[in-house]
């Protein structure tokens, strides 16, 4: 074997097993981030990863991203629903913006308010919300002034 089959044999073996582990395991090692899936709201009470107490309890097709780094509190949700926000949830000027996006969610940038519901902002999506954690102080601030 020369030196240039045995430098390039393990490249191409750690390339063979992030393509056997799929994309889950790509974006967790070089995005830091996981992505999750549910149904509905009872589905992601159970395996859900953050505490996201805005959702619609008639909410479905929830996608969750997250960070993979220890102690991060980055999230993004997106999901359907018919459902209007709880009642906690306060119209502010939008000063945050999430750290990822989803595909299908509405482009945070463009939007002038947000719902303040505790660390969250939420932005309607076209069939439901979209909504990012942390948000910003001043939004929190302002949602408690209301």
């Amino acid at each position: 074997m020369n030196a240039r089959t045995a430098l390039a044999a393990p490249a191409l073996i750690a390339a063979g097993l992030l393509s056997l582990t799929g994309c889950s395991a790509y974006d967790s090692l070089v995005h830091k981030q996981a992505t999750s899936t549910f149904d509905d709201v009872a589905a992601f009470d159970d395996g859900g990863e953050v505490d996201a107490e805005w959702i619609p309890a008639d909410a479905t097709a929830i996608t969750v991203r997250t960070s993979t780094i220890d102690d991060a509190a980055d999230a993004v949700i997106l999901l359907s629903s018919d459902s209007a926000l709880a009642d906690d949830c306060a119209e502010v000027e939008r000063y945050s913006a999430p750290a990822w996006v989803l595909d299908d969610a509405p482009d945070p940038y463009k939007a002038k308010t947000v719902f303040a519901c505790g660390d969250w902002s939420v932005i309607a999506s076209g069939d439901g919300w979209f909504g990012w954690t942390p948000n910003s102080e001043e939004e929190r601030n302002a949602a408690a002034a209301e």
